[in-house]
């Protein structure tokens, strides 16, 4: 009788003991799992932000001073213009 109390007694501390690991298994991914969601809601607002910062530099206006500024383009003369054929491959004048 002594010897299936000790085994009992032996069954349940390894029962608790895997208890207590799993709790604290789950309890450190838990965090883990806040650290995630914390981070995937900082790079949608930093996703937010790009997207406001690409439509605000790639706007029309700004891209043709730039180029007007910076590279020294200019819209090319009405004579300059060359138009091409796609089906033939020509090129034709206006």
């Amino acid at each position: 009788m002594a010897r299936l109390n000790v085994l009992l007694l032996i069954i349940v501390i390894a029962c608790a003991l895997g208890v207590v690991t799993s709790q604290h298994k789950a309890r450190k991914l838990y965090v883990e799992l806040q650290k995630e969601k914390d981070r995937a809601q900082q790079m949608d607002v930093e996703w937010g932000q790009l997207q406001l910062e690409q439509g605000t530099l790639a706007m029309p206006a700004r891209v043709e001073r730039l180029a007007a500024v910076q590279l020294l383009m200019q819209t090319p003369q009405p004579r300059q213009i060359r138009y091409i054929r796609l089906e033939s491959g020509m090129v034709t004048q206006p």
